[in-house]
C-alpha cells in the first residue's frame, strides 16, 4: 500500500521490548511531508483568480484534487485525505462572513466536492479556497502565494427581454426601405450585464453581437432580399450564459427600387440619342445604329449596335451612379468579335475610369468579361462572337466586396475593393485611358441599367432570364392520313410505317360487354401515345426543331418493356450532315438512358455524354419522363429522368452546333443510314428555344405545358 506514516507508539513499543524491526524503524526516520491541492473548479465554470470574477448561473459545485507526496507511503495503511473548503464574502453592511466543509476521507489522487447551498447570495462576490489534511499536516491554503483565491458571482436572475429600433425598417411599418437597401437594427437590454445579443432573421440569417460595453446597445446591418413581412428575434445574454426572453421584431420591406438610371436602347432607327427611362438621356455618336437585333426571350424589343470605331459610343453629361457608395451596373451584350478588349460601359474620373464592364482580350490567354472598380478587377465568363451574355457588376460597400455576374452566374472571385466617386460623364461603349478613350465595342448592347442598391440573387437571375419559348408539343391522341397534330396547330409529325396511335378504349363494363377488355390498356398520357415496333417504325418533321447552337429544351415520355430492352434504342435525336447533333436513347448494357452530343458535325467526333441510371418501366409502367436541357450560357447540358438530375447527367459542353437535319422520334443516324429503332411507346414530345429550370423541368411530359412565368 502506497502512502505510510511513521507510528509513534509503535516505535516506542519496539524500544521497550528491545528489539527494532526495520519497517518500522524506517518509518520513524520519515518527515511527514504535507498534501497538495490541485485541479480548481467551480463548475459550471473554473477557477477564476484574476481581476474578473466567474460568473455563474447555478449554484456552483467546487471541487479540487488532493495529492500527497509519495515518500509519505506507510507500510500496512493507506494514506487518506480530506478537504477543506472555505468561501467568504462581504454582506451588504460591509461585514465579511464566512463558512467552510470537510469532506469525508478518501485515497489519494481523488476529486473532493461539495454542493454549495442555496441560500449564498447573488451578485455577490464570492471568494473560495481550499486545502488537504492527511491526518497529520495541512496543505498551505489554495490562495496562498503564489496562488491566488478563486471567485464568482452568483447570478440568479436573467436579464431582460431587448428592445429593437431601426431607422430604416420601423416596426410594423407598411412598407418601409425596400428590397436590396440596408439597415441599421440596434437592439438593447435594461440589464447592465449583458454581454452579447443573439439574433435570427427567421427564414434568413442568425448571428451573435457584443456590445462595446457591458449591458449597452449593439448594432446589426441586414439587407431584406424580398418583399414582404420580415421578422427578426432577439435575445439578451448576460455574463453568467443567461438568457432572456426572445423579443420578435417585424418589420415590411418593400420592393425593390427602380434603377436610378436606365437605357433600353430600343430608340428607333436614326436616332441621336437614347431617351432614358430614368436619369438623363444619352447623346450617341455616328458609329451607334439602333434598331438591332434583341436576344430571345428576354424583355427586349431591339438594341443598340455599334460598329467598333471611334464614334461607337453614347455619353451623358453626368455620372450614371455614385460608385462610392453601393452600386450595380448591368447590360446585354453581344459582342461582334472576342479577339480584342473592348468596353460596355464605363464611368469617367478626372483621370480615367472609377469603373467598368467590359470584354477582356489578352493575348496569351482566353477572353473573358471583366467588372474593374479603381484598382480592382474580376474576370470570368467565357465571351463568344455573335453570342448573348447579360453581364452585372455589383459593389457593396457594407461587406467591401466586388462581383461580376455573368447570364446570372457569379464568376471570378469577388474581391475587396475601395469604392471611387466620380463627377464625370458615364459611357457606353468606352472607357478613358491616360491618352483618350479607347477599347471601344464592337457589338450589341442593350438594357444599360444602374441601380443605387443592392442587386439582390434573385433578382441577378430574373435580369439574365431569358424565357424559353415552345415551338412544338405532340401528344399523339390523333392520326390523320400519316401525320399526327401538333397541340397547337404547328407543324405535324410523319407516321412512317411501323408506327402507330394507340388511343384509349371507348369506355365499357366487362361484364355487360364481351367485347370489353378485362384489364383495359391505357395510354400513357392523356387519350393517346405512339407505338412503336422496333424495325422501322419512327415519326419526323422534315425541319429540325431545335437550333442546337443555341439553348434548347425537349421532353419526351417512353416507355420500354424489359423484355425488349435487349439492345440500344433511340428515342429522339437530330442529326446534322454527318450524325446526330443529340440522341436520346436507352442502353440496356449500362441500364441507363443516356444522351450523346458530338462536339463536331463529323463522323466519330469526340462525345460528350451523360447517363441517368434507370431501368425500363415496363409493359403496365406510366413510362420514364426524360428530359434535355442545354445551356449556351453556361455551357452545360444535363439529362433529366422523371424530373431529377444529378452530377453524372450533367456535363460541360464548350460549343454546340447547329444541325440541319429534321427531328427523329424513335430512331438515330448511324453509319449506314439509320438505326437503333425503339421498341416501345412514347408521348408528350415537347421543344423549346432556351434552357429551361430545373424547377420547369418537372412540368414538362404532360398534356399541359409546364409555367415559365
Amino acid at each position: 500500500m502506497r502512502k505510510r506514516r511513521a507510528l509513534l507508539g509503535s516505535c516506542l513499543a519496539a524500544l521497550v521490548a528491545g528489539t527494532v524491526v526495520p519497517s518500522t524503524a524506517y518509518a520513524a526516520e520519515q518527515v511527514n511531508l504535507p498534501p497538495a491541492v490541485q485541479d480548481l473548479q467551480a463548475q459550471p465554470g473554473g477557477c477564476a483568480s484574476g481581476n474578473e470574477p466567474e460568473y455563474v448561473r447555478s449554484f456552483p459545485v467546487l471541487k479540487a484534487r488532493l495529492t500527497d507526496p509519495v515518500e509519505d507511503d506507510r507500510v500496512g495503511y493507506p494514506e487518506q485525505l480530506t478537504a477543506e473548503f472555505e468561501i467568504w464574502w462581504s454582506d451588504p453592511d460591509g461585514i465579511e462572513q464566512r463558512r467552510s466543509w470537510t469532506t469525508s476521507p478518501t485515497y489519494v489522487d481523488r476529486v473532493h466536492s461539495i454542493t454549495l447551498p442555496s441560500d449564498i447570495p447573488s451578485e455577490t462576490v464570492i471568494s473560495w479556497h481550499v486545502r488537504a489534511n492527511d491526518g497529520v499536516a495541512y496543505s498551505p491554503w489554495s490562495s496562498e502565494a503564489p496562488g491566488a483565491a478563486c471567485r464568482f458571482v452568483y447570478d440568479g436572475e436573467s436579464p431582460a427581454a431587448p428592445v429593437v429600433s431601426s431607422p430604416e425598417y420601423p416596426a410594423e411599418t407598411y412598407w418601409a426601405g425596400g428590397v436590396g437597401i440596408y439597415g441599421s437594427f440596434t437592439m438593447d437590454s435594461s440589464s447592465a450585464d449583458v454581454v452579447e445579443y443573439r439574433y435570427t432573421f427567421l427564414g434568413g440569417p442568425s448571428g451573435t453581437v457584443r456590445p462595446a460595453e457591458t449591458g449597452g446597445p449593439a448594432t446589426i446591418r441586414y439587407v431584406p432580399l424580398s418583399r414582404g413581412p420580415k421578422t427578426l428575434s432577439v435575445q439578451a445574454l448576460d455574463r453568467a450564459g443567461r438568457m432572456s426572453m426572445p423579443t420578435n421584431y417585424t418589420f415590411h420591406p418593400n420592393a425593390a427600387s427602380a434603377p436610378v438610371s436606365r437605357w433600353k436602347l430600343d430608340d428607333e432607327a436614326g436616332s441621336a440619342t437614347a431617351a432614358a427611362e430614368a436619369g438623363e438621356a444619352a447623346r450617341a455618336g455616328r458609329g451607334v445604329t439602333f434598331g438591332g437585333p434583341a436576344p430571345s426571350g428576354a424583355p427586349l424589343s431591339s438594341t443598340a449596335t455599334l460598329d467598333g470605331s471611334r464614334h461607337a459610343f453614347l455619353t451623358t453629361d453626368s455620372p450614371a451612379v455614385d460608385g462610392g457608395g453601393t452600386f450595380a451596373v448591368g447590360a446585354w451584350v453581344r459582342p461582334a468579335r472576342d479577339d480584342r478588349s473592348m468596353t460596355v460601359l464605363s464611368q469617367d474620373t478626372a483621370s480615367g475610369a472609377a469603373y467598368a464592364l467590359a470584354l477582356e482580350a489578352p493575348r496569351e490567354a482566353s477572353a473573358s468579361y471583366s467588372f474593374t472598380l479603381g484598382d480592382t478587377k474580376i474576370s470570368g465568363g467565357a465571351p463568344e462572337a455573335g453570342e448573348w451574355a447579360y453581364l452585372l457588376g455589383l459593389y457593396d460597400t457594407e461587406t467591401g466586396y466586388a462581383q461580376l455576374f455573368v447570364n446570372g452566374h457569379e464568376v471570378g472571385t469577388k474581391t475587396e475593393a475601395a469604392p471611387v466617386r466620380a463627377d464625370g460623364a458615364f459611357q457606353i461603349g468606352r472607357i478613358l485611358g491616360p491618352h483618350g478613350y479607347r477599347q471601344r465595342w464592337h457589338g450589341e448592347i442593350g438594357d444599360v441599367r444602374a441601380y443605387d442598391r443592392l442587386v439582390v440573387p434573385s433578382e441577378v437571375t430574373e435580369l439574365a432570364r431569358r424565357k424559353p419559348r415552345l415551338l412544338g408539343h405532340w401528344s399523339f391522341s390523333t392520326a390523320d392520313d400519316g401525320t399526327t397534330p401538333e397541340n397547337g396547330g404547328g407543324v405535324s409529325l410523319r407516321l412512317a410505317p411501323g408506327a402507330s396511335i394507340y388511343r384509349a378504349p371507348d369506355f365499357c363494363i366487362p361484364d355487360v360487354d364481351p367485347d370489353c377488355p378485362t384489364w383495359p390498356r391505357y395510354p400513357l398520357v392523356g387519350d393517346g401515345h405512339l407505338e412503336l415496333d422496333g424495325e422501322s417504325g419512327h415519326v419526323a418533321l422534315d425541319t429540325p426543331v431545335v437550333d442546337t447552337g443555341d439553348s434548347f429544351t425537349l421532353g419526351v415520355v417512353a416507355r420500354i418493356e424489359q423484355d425488349d430492352a435487349t439492345r440500344p434504342m433511340t428515342v429522339l435525336s437530330q442529326a446534322g450532315e454527318h450524325t446526330d447533333a443529340f440522341k436520346l436513347r436507352y442502353d440496356p448494357a449500362r441500364y441507363a438512358w443516356q444522351l450523346i452530343m458530338p462536339e463536331r458535325d463529323e463522323a466519330g467526333a469526340p462525345e460528350t455524354v451523360v447517363a441517368q441510371v434507370e431501368m425500363p418501366d415496363g409493359a403496365n409502367g406510366d413510362g420514364t419522363r426524360l428530359a434535355v436541357v442545354y445551356d449556351d450560357a453556361t455551357d452545360t447540358v444535363k439529362l433529366f429522368a422523371d424530373g431529377y438530375t444529378n452530377a453524372d447527367a450533367t456535363a460541360h459542353l464548350r460549343n454546340g452546333w447547329t444541325s440541319s437535319g429534321p427531328l427523329q422520334v424513335g430512331r438515330a443516324r448511324t453509319a449506314d443510314g439509320f438505326g437503333e429503332y425503339l421498341k416501345g411507346q412514347v408521348d408528350e414530345v415537347q421543344a423549346y428555344a432556351g434552357a429551361l429550370r430545373d424547377d420547369d423541368v418537372i412540368g414538362l411530359g404532360w398534356e399541359t405545358d409546364p409555367c415559365l412565368c
